[in-house]
């Protein structure tokens, strides 16, 4: 079998999997309508969002349908947009009934397409109970779309479970000099999603091609900075669009050479 360079290195170079953007969950619509608006731009190469109501960590569904995030949901649905809802397992600690009477509500109220299964563990133990997990939401939802939110590169078993891995979540700072797993070289690009703070502008393209490097087809880079330790409370760098989005978009969505 041929060794992980050359695996990745003829993925990249081929450009067979055109790179998409996953947006891990915009602030409410009330308070981000120009992030949600530009998700139903014609031509955004968007491979799904997620829909966080009650915001944060462990954040959720929320007790009650909320009204503008029935209209945004909406408005994406339209627009042929895949709406994921957002699932924390707490690392594999929260129980499983907590996290199946969510994504019940997400799809009694929101119709969702799908979940992203939030801080995801990553140890071979939890994963028995992460497929009990995906094989009730399947059953929930046929054709559900579900991606494991671990941040890091889980043991190998969880790709057979999801429809999709976030195998890095983190600061460019890091991602620049990220090291992708052997393993992840026996599955295609569209496996895979990388999530990225902090990237200037003037380092986009050079995000970009790592991202195409190590095998990731869906990503989300933001200039961002993860503020959590400068001050009181968490801002999340992802609630926002980042200030380069009309050049990231045009640099991967239809018709641009990769």
């Amino acid at each position: 079998m041929p060794n992980l360079t050359r695996l990745l290195g003829q993925r990249a170079a081929t450009g067979a999997d055109r790179l998409g953007l996953g947006v891990p969950g915009y602030a409410h619509p009330l308070v981000a309508p120009v992030e949600w608006a530009e998700l139903t731009r014609p031509g955004t190469p968007l491979h799904w969002a997620v829909l966080n109501v009650s915001g944060g960590t462990p954040g959720g569904p929320g007790s009650r349908p909320d009204p503008h995030c029935l209209e945004a949901v909406g408005k994406l649905r339209n627009a042929g947009v895949r709406v994921l809802g957002h699932v924390d397992t707490a690392y594999g600690s929260r129980p499983f009934g907590e996290q199946i009477s969510e994504a019940h509500r997400y799809l009694d109220w929101y119709r969702v397409d799908g979940f992203l299964l939030d801080r995801c563990p990553t140890e071979r133990d939890a994963l028995p109970e992460m497929r009990r997990t995906t094989d009730t939401l399947r059953a929930l939802r046929e054709g559900a779309h579900l991606v494991f939110g671990h941040g890091t590169h889980p043991y190998p078993g969880y790709a057979e479970a999801a429809d999709q891995l976030i195998t890095y979540t983190g600061p460019w700072t890091d991602y620049r000099w990220s090291q992708v797993a052997e393993w992840t070289a026996d599955y295609p690009s569209e496996r895979f999603c990388h999530l990225v703070h902090g990237v200037p502008r003037t380092h986009l393209e050079e995000a970009l091609r790592i991202a195409r490097w190590q095998g990731a087809g869906t990503i989300y880079f933001t200039d961002r900075a993860d503020r959590s330790r400068q001050r009181n409370g968490h801002t999340d760098p992802f609630e926002t669009l980042p200030g380069y989005w009309d050049e990231i978009v045009s640099r991967i969505g239809p018709g641009i050479s990769e």
